[in-house]
């Protein structure tokens, strides 16, 4: 490692996504890809990440999460804010509204609580 630092996340996309790409730079349309990563984990037993992905949707469809990961969802889930329809936690994690519906939980065994909060989109 001789002092090098790594990348902490790799995006990963099948082949026929690569494949429907047009230009350097341009998303296959359904795809989603994540463009900034921060963690902070000053803070003992707990770690704080913001992450911010760039997605190209269909119609009906905006950027969210499925499965842990940035991923194009039926954006009445994100307007209606059930989060949990769009099924943003890893396998074997629950999902739960946070109670004013500004998020959701995903709780694992062991008391593992992962709290999740979006953040409004920008004004374009």
């Amino acid at each position: 490692m001789n002092g090098e630092s790594r990348p902490v996340t790799r995006i990963a996309r099948s082949a026929s996504a690569c494949m429907e790409q047009t230009h350097v730079g341009q998303l296959a349309v359904g795809t989603c890809e994540i463009v900034m990563l921060n963690r902070d984990s000053s803070q003992p037993k707990r770690t704080i990440a913001r992450q911010t992905a760039r997605c190209a949707c269909r119609r009906g469809q905006i950027a969210g999460t499925t499965r842990a990961r940035p991923a194009c969802v039926d954006a009445r889930i994100v307007k209606s804010k059930q989060w949990c329809e769009m099924s943003p936690c890893s396998e074997g994690e629950i999902c739960g509204l946070l109670f004013n519906r500004s998020g959701w939980t995903c709780t694992k065994g062991g008391g593992r609580i992962k709290t999740v909060t979006p953040l409004p989109k920008e004004p374009s």
